[in-house]
């Protein structure tokens, strides 16, 4: 069975539907089959996002992580309302790595340091209908004294930061009250790897 790649896509049309905060592309395109030949054109709409960073900070000496909470449109109409605890995250929009962005992320979102990052996974968020590419870390941190109501009010940002032990945030990822896909991914591997990092990082 052949692998394709950018290649095997013709784009035959593309144009902007929308533009606001964020961008949507009208496309009309055509790809491969894998039975041989081509498919029918067809036309997809594209939710631009681009990259975007996110950071699970953890306090390896308190055993603890830092989550924030903010209002999401995304969730809207769901049941426990569109406030979600997430971790620190942001769009890569400048001239920035990933690293840099979760540095100054953790930084306007919560007032606190990273030390050392540890990636945990890159990937595409939901390539359904977004180009969103997500690089995922774990940032050490101290986070004694931590929390608070920070974000950029130009932005449009009001984000409450909280100090959560983590046997406290897991118990939460079980019971559902954490339920967005970066942090249930971060948590996840967090659970993997605490014991490392504990004797890594302290």
């Amino acid at each position: 069975m052949p692998r394709y790649g950018r290649d095997d896509v013709e784009v035959l049309a593309d144009s902007i539907a929308w533009r606001g905060f964020f961008k949507i592309r009208l496309l009309k395109l055509r790809h491969r089959l894998f039975a041989g030949g081509w498919a029918a054109a067809i036309e997809r709409e594209l939710f631009v996002r681009g990259p975007a960073v996110g950071v699970l900070p953890y306090d390896p000496v308190l055993d603890a992580v830092l989550l924030v909470e903010q209002f999401r449109v995304g969730a809207l109409a769901a049941p426990r309302g569109p406030w979600l605890s997430e971790l620190v995250a942001g769009i890569i929009d400048k001239e920035e790595t990933p690293e840099e962005v979760a540095r100054r992320e953790a930084e306007e979102e919560a007032g606190i340091t990273l030390g050392e990052l540890e990636p945990v996974a890159e990937y595409f968020s939901s390539p359904g209908g977004s180009d969103e590419y997500f690089y995922l870390f774990c940032g050490r941190c101290d986070l004694s004294g931590a929390g608070g109501i920070y974000g950029l009010p130009s932005e449009g940002e009001d984000i409450r930061a909280e100090v959560v032990p983590l046997d406290e945030a897991l118990a939460r990822l079980e019971q559902g009250l954490i339920n967005n896909a970066h942090s249930l991914i971060a948590l996840h591997w967090l659970r993997q790897h605490r014991s490392r990092l504990q004797r890594q990082w302290q």
